[in-house]
């Protein structure tokens, strides 16, 4: 899929020669230095015998031989952070009229942090390309092949930002941002928005009584992508699929410090949003009250409870590490988009939290990092933890969500766990999702709840060998709709090390899972897997 870049409606000298700043710095000396570019490639044969993820009466059985040439690049400098991973699936199927697949995929991910100025201009950018899932209520597996309830999602954030410090007075943050999401489905379309935020604080010399102001704008605009896909269409035109909207928060808060590692915290703002809806109230006034406790270094709680214009409301994020164990649990409620979850995933990041368990054993960041993925590899572990899945809706939706993890670090073995728990609740009017769900159980996204939990456990056998074990459960149940959909995963395998480039594993792999929206259907698959990986 291609992607154009809209323009960003904002001028000035810094914004417009950002492109050049940052290329003098890829250009430079100390930057080139610190380049690591790992190509890769991974091999991989596959037995199933429900390679489409159909019912009981169409499930067809094909080996599936894949091709994974990929390429990673990191970074890490006091100027310039860089982390990219791109890959390009290739597929091939003894079993040619099995139903439901395809014949390659392309997935990438990145992330930059740059200072352009020192200590003052700062560009944050990512982009993402990956398969994910149209509903909440179809097949969601590890089966890569298959697409059953999947579609191409794309998208891009570049966001600039002036940072300063007004001595030991007060800290500002002006921040612009322009971004994209672009899918293949049509009723979803592609959509872009623009944001800006200001936030200033108070500094160093407000250590017992703190303060802070911050403003944020939202708009965006929304348009099909697949003209022609959506009942009543014009061959030719791309309709607007909902109106433009916008979001506007702003807030001013205190903070007054009891004692060196107790804080209590009170805000005050007004929430604004423009979309449509039958009749409820769309702004309104907020206020928050809490506290910040860090009774060490290893333990961190901020909580707060207040109310906003759809409701009572909170947040909850805390962090608990020792030695050899890392805890999170995490509450939020918020006003928020499908789209907006696709560009600033709110999962818990594996790599993150395993990035925390090695500092103290791995000090440097780059060697840190690969032992982090080179574990996430052999131990068979997702990319995030404890998520829900992000179904297509165009709709402006509350999503309050909790949800944990831990990490446990053995002598030879390792556990990963994670559970969450999540209500979506639609706010917006059910008109702009009617092409995308086609009249069919026309109510199903207005309201539903998931929860699930995930374990994954990994014995270090020898040096070289290593054994996994990973199971997957969830529920997802529609409050409007009264319809109900379980999936579970089951995954068992070996990981051996041949040398220091090459590593192999062998997986057997269990899914089930409820097939489609309209019947009772439900699929399942086994699948045993062998993959060779080689790094260059």
């Amino acid at each position: 899929m291609t992607i154009t870049t809209a323009k960003m409606p904002i001028s000035g000298p810094a914004l417009r020669l950002l492109p050049l700043a940052l290329a003098a710095m890829l250009m430079s000396a100390e930057c080139h230095a610190q380049w690591r570019v790992t190509p890769r490639i991974d091999l991989r044969e596959t037995y199933s015998d429900n390679v489409g993820l159909q019912n009981s009466a169409d499930a067809r059985s094909s080996f599936v031989s894949e091709a994974d040439p990929g390429i990673s690049i990191t970074k890490v400098g006091p100027r310039l952070k860089v982390s990219a991973d791109a890959g390009w699936r290739l597929y091939s199927y003894s079993n040619n009229d099995a139903p439901n697949l395809r014949n390659s995929e392309r997935h990438y991910s990145g992330a930059m942090q740059a200072m352009v100025v020192d200590q003052l201009l700062f560009v944050d950018a990512n982009a993402s390309g990956s398969r994910q899932a149209v509903s909440a209520f179809g097949p969601v597996s590890n089966n890569t092949f298959s697409n059953a309830n999947r579609t191409d999602i794309s998208t891009w954030r570049v966001s600039p930002y002036l940072r300063h410090r007004f001595g030991s007075t007060a800290d500002m943050t002006l921040r612009y941002m322009r971004d994209s999401v672009d899918s293949g489905v049509g009723g979803y379309g592609s959509s872009r928005a623009s944001t800006r935020s200001a936030d200033l604080s108070s500094g160093t010399a407000f250590d017992t009584l703190g303060w802070n102001l911050s403003y944020y704008h939202q708009d965006l605009s929304e348009r099909l992508d697949n003209v022609g896909t959506v009942p009543g269409s014009v061959p030719g035109t791309v309709p607007t699929l909902a109106n433009d909207s916008m979001s506007e928060n702003s807030s001013a808060g205190l903070r007054w410090r009891l004692i060196r590692r107790l804080a209590l915290t009170a805000s005050v703002g007004y929430d604004k949003y423009e979309y449509p809806t039958l009749g409820e109230a769309t702004s309104g006034r907020s206020w928050l009250g809490g506290f910040i406790w860090t009774p060490s270094t290893r333990t961190s709680v901020q909580a707060s409870f207040g109310r906003r214009y759809f409701g009572k409301t909170g947040s909850l994020v805390s962090s608990y590490r020792t030695q050899r164990s890392i805890w999170n649990l995490n509450y939020s409620d918020a006003v928020t988009t499908t789209r907006s979850q696709f560009v600033l995933p709110a999962a818990i990041d594996t790599a993150s939290m395993l990035d925390s368990l090695f500092a103290a054993s791995i000090p440097d960041a780059v060697q840190r990092q690969q032992a982090v993925q080179a574990y996430i590899a052999a131990a068979g572990l997702p990319p995030t933890l404890a998520n829900s899945i992000n179904y297509l809706s165009n709709r402006y939706i509350r999503i309050q969500r909790l949800q944990g993890a831990a990490i446990f670090r053995g002598p030879r073995s390792n556990l990963t766990f994670s559970v969450f728990n999540e209500k979506r609740l639609a706010l917006s009017s059910q008109e702009s999702d009617s092409a995308l769900l086609l009249g069919q159980l026309a109510s199903l996204n207005d309201d539903t709840s998931q929860r699930g939990a995930t374990a994954n456990l990994d014995y270090r056998l020898s040096p070289r060998s290593s054994a996994y074990g990973a199971l997957s459960l969830s529920r997802v149940h529609s409050l409007s709709a009264d319809f109900s959909s379980n999936n579970s995963e089951m995954r068992l395998g070996l990981n051996h090390r041949f040398a220091q480039r090459m590593q192999g594993s062998v997986e057997l792999r269990h899914t089930r899972g409820r097939q489609k929206l309209v019947n009772s259907d439900t699929y399942r698959e086994n699948a045993l897997v062998a993959t060779l990986s080689v790094v260059y």
